[in-house]
């Protein structure tokens, strides 16, 4: 029975590792950094993570979803602040955990969840259409949004076709069975276009390899100085909310995948921030626990679904990606661009939750707008703006939902009018409340009766009493007991 336990887990370290190798350079190269640095975070989330406290069944390593934000600080700052703004990162979410605040990421709204994986996939396809035809892709999400009318102009029309290819490949090879089951597609794919590529010689732009000790910078005393600059540490905390997000929304998504121990979600944080500390110390890119990778790419041997039942299987990953880095890296020089982009092109669109928009649009169209909102704000501004935006839509929405107020209206013949005040008054609710009591006819006696409110704020009880004083009237709380 152990024996059968081992092969399970080796043949599903394996697994993971053909959909790791791929991903992790793909990322790397979407956000601008080189490709050995996607496969150090690998690493040490197979082999640093194996070590610590926290789920034993979650591969962590870079993912899509932090890639624009990355990008977008690569850009700002450079590469050699990477390693300073992931070990930031690290250090708030050790914080986070050790103050038990891991549990609260799971009271952030769903459509703002799915808004920010929208706008990361949205400007993650974007991005990676350019590459796709090794044409240089505009700054911002707007100008990529906006320079697609231009595109087919600019395009290498033979790199389109080695990214068409990859991701025609994406798309059919998980419908054979048999062939999914011992391959992954991204593997497949994109070990196809690196050998069309090199068969036939084809001039397209390829990845850039330098040597993992020659891609690795240790953070300097300089660079931690630049911790207490403000843009940088506001870098430093979206790094750190967005990767315990993603993490712990993972973790959720891969208890569901097996009936072992639940997340201990501070743990989690602790674990993960840890481990992106050491990312940070080698200079690499932020780590995150990537469902496709824990879940392998949603194929039915993959991750979990391949017999991973302890670490061994999460540690063995790491292990066969260093021992491939160090190796055979120049492997990695015979891969086209075009094909790692079109595999992030294939992970944008996974991202974009369109089953989820048409089950929220039945039934809670508000939060579709909070989702299209967030999308918005990401795809115009950037990740974090975006996710505060969405935030604030969303609570601005639960207020507005919560403060219903309902006016009942009584004619008490003789003894006029009574009306009565239910639910919650809040200034949300405040012009439809006036509204129904300046409706009332004014040569008749009224008399409002608060008892049924749940919630009264200062701002409706204070126009309250201005009508009631401007009507001669006089506020009850409930059947004639003065208010």
């Amino acid at each position: 029975m152990r024996c059968g336990v081992r092969k399970a887990e080796l043949f599903a370290s394996l697994v993971v590792f053909l959909v790791a190798l791929p991903l992790c350079v793909g990322v790397a190269i979407a956000c601008g950094v080189p490709a050995e640095l996607g496969l150090v975070t690998g690493i040490v989330g197979g082999l640093v993570a194996g070590v610590l406290p926290g789920s034993s069944l979650r591969v962590s390593g870079p993912a899509a979803g932090l890639t624009v934000l990355v990008y977008e600080a690569v850009q700002r700052y450079g590469v050699g602040a990477l390693g300073v703004l992931v070990f930031g990162a690290g250090l708030v979410q050790l914080g986070l955990g050790v103050l038990r605040l891991g549990r609260w990421f799971r009271a952030v709204s769903v459509a703002v969840v799915q808004g920010m994986l929208t706008g990361i996939g949205l400007v993650l396809i974007a991005g990676q259409v350019y590459a796709m035809g090794d044409a240089n892709a505009p700054v911002g999400g707007v100008g990529k949004l906006a320079g697609l009318v231009s595109l087919p102009g600019l395009l290498d029309p033979v790199a389109l076709s080695v990214g068409g290819a990859t991701m025609v490949v994406l798309l059919l090879w998980p419908r054979w069975k048999r062939g999914a089951c011992l391959v992954p597609a991204p593997l497949v794919a994109v070990g196809l276009a690196a050998a069309v590529t090199g068969v036939f010689g084809l001039g397209v732009r390829r990845v850039e390899v330098q040597g993992l000790l020659d891609a690795v910078r240790l953070p300097e005393a300089a660079d931690l100085g630049r911790l207490t600059e403000v843009g940088v540490l506001g870098t430093v905390i979206a790094f750190a909310l967005i990767a315990s997000a993603e993490s712990l929304f993972s973790a959720a998504a891969v208890d569901r995948l097996h009936d072992g121990g639940r997340t201990d979600y501070d743990r989690e944080l602790i674990a993960q921030g840890a481990r992106n500390v050491v990312c940070g110390v080698l200079g690499a890119l932020p780590m995150t626990a990537v469902i496709v990778r824990s879940a392998a790419g949603g194929t039915p041997f993959g991750g979990v679904r391949a017999g991973a039942r302890t670490k061994v299987s999460r540690v063995l990953h790491g292990v066969w990606l260093l021992l491939f880095t160090v190796a055979v890296p120049g492997v990695l020089g015979v891969i086209p661009v075009a094909a790692p982009a079109a595999l992030l092109v294939h992970a944008g669109c996974k991202l974009v939750p369109v089953r989820e928009v048409r089950v929220l649009w039945r039934g809670h169209r508000g939060e579709v707008v909070v989702l299209v909102v967030t999308a918005a704000a990401i795809v115009v501004g950037n990740l974090l703006e975006g996710v505060l935006v969405g935030l604030a839509l969303a609570v601005a929405k639960t207020a507005w939902d919560a403060s219903h107020v309902h006016v009942e209206t009584e004619d008490g013949g003789e003894a006029g009018i009574v009306v009565r005040v239910l639910g919650h008054a809040t200034f949300l609710r405040l012009p439809k409340l006036l509204d129904a009591l300046e409706a009332l006819p004014r040569d008749r006696e009224v008399r409002l009766e608060l008892g049924g409110l749940r919630h009264l704020d200062h701002a409706c009880a204070a126009a309250l009493e201005g009508w009631a004083a401007g009507r001669g009237q006089v506020l009850t709380a409930s059947g004639g007991a003065p208010a």
